[in-house]
């Protein structure tokens, strides 16, 4: 739970009609954040690059919560699939605000499983759900 106080609001009443408002702080506001913690508009925009070889993954579109821990978007380019991945240690091993990235570790069926469905090769690009609604629309024309 948060406690905070405002200039001009003096009572519960007054508090309730602000109720559903946003309060925005800046930037200088806010505490130097403790090792291994970091703002989220701190990761927003960062290089995201692969542990292994260093090879550019995209860059961080946003953090969705999701439980017990958060999950890290990935915008990889236009016509490429959007990666998600666990946002923890051994996932996300180092970042480096001042530089501007942070490397990744992805599990395995992240990549390498992503482009197969029942054993089905579909192409980079296409999403699997996508090939069979377009051949469920072809035959549902031919009627």
């Amino acid at each position: 739970m948060v406690v905070a106080g405002l200039d001009g609001v003096g009572d519960r009443d007054a508090a309730e009609a602000l109720k559903g408002l946003r309060l925005y702080v800046a930037r200088s506001e806010l505490p130097e954040a403790d090792e291994d913690e970091f703002y989220h508009a701190d990761l927003l925009g960062l290089k995201v690059v692969m542990v292994e070889g260093g090879a550019q993954v995209g860059t961080v579109r946003a953090i969705i919560p999701a439980g017990a821990t958060e999950v890290l978007e990935i915008d990889r380019g236009p016509g490429e699939y959007t990666l998600l991945v666990p946002f923890t240690r051994a996932v996300v091993p180092e970042i480096d605000i001042k530089a501007g990235w942070l490397s990744i570790d992805p599990p395995g069926e992240t990549e390498e499983e992503r482009d197969t469905v029942s054993g089905d090769e579909v192409s980079d690009g296409e999403r699997p759900n996508e090939a069979e609604n377009e051949a469920e629309e072809d035959n549902g024309k031919k009627d």
